[in-house]
């Protein structure tokens, strides 16, 4: 198989790999899919990634559809280096391979003004077309008009606030700070227009090319607000030349007045999805980020 028969016929792919036609090497995949690099006869190599046997239940109905959309759309800007879908089926998804590289100050610059060019693409309205999923959660995408605030609450923070209580990861000290939060959301300010955004855009989906750009990897694409998702990329200690990438971002669109103090409001959403995901190993991360968004705006009220 090479890759102008398996884009012609990309249905015939789990039966190649069942029958070991293709060889196979494991690499990483992130937490919620098995991958592998898949090396075709023609040398080419594509980036394969299944749903793990050890997740104990089928594939979520539409879970590689929503990747495979949200990456076509956010290629589609134009901008920032995506990977192409080479094989989209229910079971699983391949994409063009990307080597790996070291991360330079000049690909992190690139990256910051791609990243404002992609944002400035933007969407018809807050969520998207597909149905959504943010790692193995499924997150709503049912397409809003906003304002930002109302829905970036209804839509991003109560469900997962939601299922971090129900889950036992969160008490009711930590989920009234974020009912706080919620309540107050539209006092904060920078509400803008829907932005094409990654919306999983921590560190480890920026994959650094040997071609020295910066590759956005397993997105949560949808409409959202731009300033969620560069919040996200400064979590659990920010990639590499972080301020390089912020200040051609600034340069090429810069932020609204406060956003400094809105950061972590933007990122609540990403650490309620890990304490719905992962569990109570998150919940000072997301008491944390409730308390500065309510101190910096002199409204925390309530211990925790």
């Amino acid at each position: 198989m090479d890759l102008a028969y398996l884009r012609a016929h990309p249905e015939h792919l789990p039966t190649f790999l069942t029958h070991q036609r293709i060889r196979e090497t494991p690499v990483s995949g992130g937490d919620s899919c098995a991958a592998s690099r898949l090396t075709l006869d023609d040398g080419h190599s594509v980036f394969a990634k299944t749903w793990p046997e050890r997740a104990g239940r089928p594939v979520p109905e539409g879970f590689f559809a929503a990747e495979a959309a949200g990456l076509r759309w956010l290629r589609a800007a134009g901008t920032v280096a995506v990977p192409e879908v080479v094989v989209a089926l229910p079971e699983l998804l391949a994409l063009d391979w990307v080597e790996p590289g070291e991360p330079s100050p000049g690909a992190a610059e690139r990256f910051g003004r791609e990243l404002a060019g992609m944002h400035r693409a933007g969407a018809d309205a807050f969520g998207a077309e597909w149905a959504g999923f943010i790692g193995a959660l499924p997150q709503d995408n049912t397409p809003d008009e906003g304002p930002w605030s109302d829905w970036f609450a209804r839509r991003r923070l109560l469900p997962y606030l939601r299922r971090s209580v129900d889950g036992g990861a969160l008490g009711a000290p930590e989920a009234a700070l974020v009912e706080q939060v919620v309540a107050r959301i539209g006092e904060f300010g920078g509400d803008e227009p829907p932005a094409r955004v990654h919306g999983d855009l921590w560190p480890g989906n920026v994959l650094w090319g040997a071609d020295d750009r910066a590759w956005l990897v397993d997105p949560a694409a949808h409409g959202g607000h731009r300033e969620t998702d560069l919040a996200q990329l400064a979590l659990f200690g920010g990639p590499p030349h972080l301020d390089r990438i912020m200040s051609a971002y600034q340069e090429n669109w810069p932020l609204a007045d406060g956003w400094r103090a809105r950061v972590p409001l933007h990122q609540i959403h990403l650490l309620l999805v890990h304490t719905a995901l992962f569990g109570a190993t998150y919940r000072d991360a997301v008491t944390r980020a409730a308390r500065a968004v309510l101190v910096g705006h002199g409204r925390a009220t309530v211990d925790g």
